[in-house]
């Protein structure tokens, strides 16, 4: 196979295309709207369903009908256009059926502006609607690793039976690079056994979140813990980068991670030990990973852009074992390879006069 320049939105619908995605509904929004402008194109051309929606709340109602169906669907948006998709994204969850999500995030709150965020963080991994639900979250930091998360996540959709969102931004959405795009999988030409038979039999199937007694309720929901628990355990995805012999480390996602790269070539070439640890599953937090390898260093380092969203999940797992500092830029404001290293440079020296017992301290850096 052969790698082609792609554009990063258009990469996602290709990939999207090539995993079997039958139906796409969406509403344009920027900065996601080519990923919306291709599907336009490319379903027809293949005698698949697409449907521009009135709006994001229609959009996701619809993802729910033919989810209902036990269709291939999916939409995309950006994080204005994800709030308004909260409530059906509950209902989907609460009817447990299988549906992708493409959030390419942009600055807030409010309208906020186009340029690239990770300010969706908490509406993405702390339920994505209200009630008790996880869904699971992938977060790629090239397109490369954004075309085969794409291809893997109606997989996982699928076979837990849930929502499956894939987490980019502006940056990610809009720049280009070389993609070796996977083979086309086949449509598949029955329907899952749970999926909704309308008049075709005796014995349809009913879908549905609601469950107006309070027992019931309960056991739907004990069934869903134990659902999101069996996902904690097996999904986690992670990626340790330089960190065998590292004494400080960088905690990031997505394109930030990519930035946190180059600050950790940039360290090492000053001397410091530095490595990095990548969270591809932004849900399931790949916890386990970062717990082990915290246990050795002399200080983390959380990079982000937004203003301390991951922050509070990798806090719980230090849990005041070693310093932690954070950097945090906003508003589009892409944090550069140069102010993480002088962070680093700074965490090396608290280090050294400290004799390596250092402070029990979280610090914001934002600006």
């Amino acid at each position: 196979m052969t790698r082609e320049l792609w554009k990063g939105n258009e990469a996602l619908a290709e990939a999207a295309i090539r995993a079997g995605v039958e139906a796409f509904f969406g509403y344009p929004i920027t900065p996601q709207t080519e990923l919306l402008e291709y599907m336009a194109r490319r379903m027809p051309e293949l005698g698949r369903t697409f449907l521009q929606a009135e709006s994001e709340i229609a959009a996701i109602n619809m993802v729910y009908g033919a989810a209902c169906a036990g269709v291939r669907a999916m939409t995309s948006s950006s994080s204005p256009g994800i709030s308004l998709m909260q409530e059906g994204l509950s209902y989907i969850a609460g009817s447990e059926v299988p549906c992708v999500l493409v959030d390419i995030m942009r600055g807030g709150p409010g309208l906020g502006n186009i340029q690239p965020s990770q300010g969706d963080y908490f509406q993405i991994t702390r339920s994505a609607g209200h009630g008790d639900f996880h869904p699971i979250v992938l977060a790629p930091a090239t397109l490369q690793e954004a075309v085969d998360l794409m291809s893997a996540s109606f997989d996982l959709a699928f076979r837990y039976r849930t929502i499956v969102i894939v987490a980019g931004d502006g940056i990610l959405g809009q720049m280009m690079e070389p993609v070796e795009m996977p083979p086309f999988v086949e449509l598949p030409t029955t329907r899952p056994e749970w999926a909704l038979t309308g008049t075709e039999r005796q014995d349809p199937h009913v879908i549905t979140s609601l469950y107006l007694q309070a027992e019931n309720l309960e056991r739907v929901n004990l069934r869903l813990q134990e659902k999101l628990g069996a996902i904690a355990e097996r999904e986690p995805r992670a990626e340790a980068y330089m960190v065998d012999d590292a004494d400080l480390l960088i905690v990031a996602f997505g394109t930030v991670a990519r930035i946190a790269k180059s600050a950790v070539h940039a360290a090492r070439a000053l001397g410091l030990r530095v490595g990095l640890f990548r969270p591809i599953t932004l849900w399931p937090y790949p916890a386990a990973a970062l717990d082990t390898l915290v246990e050795a260093k002399s200080g983390v380092l959380v990079v982000e852009m937004n203003a301390g969203q991951m922050l509070d999940d990798v806090r719980c797992i230090v849990r005041q074992r070693t310093l932690l500092r954070f950097i945090g830029r906003m508003g589009g404001v892409i944090p550069l390879p140069d102010e993480i290293v002088r962070e680093l440079s700074h965490m090396a020296r608290v280090a050294r006069s400290n004799n390596g017992h250092n402070p029990q301290r979280t610090v914001t850096r934002s600006r």
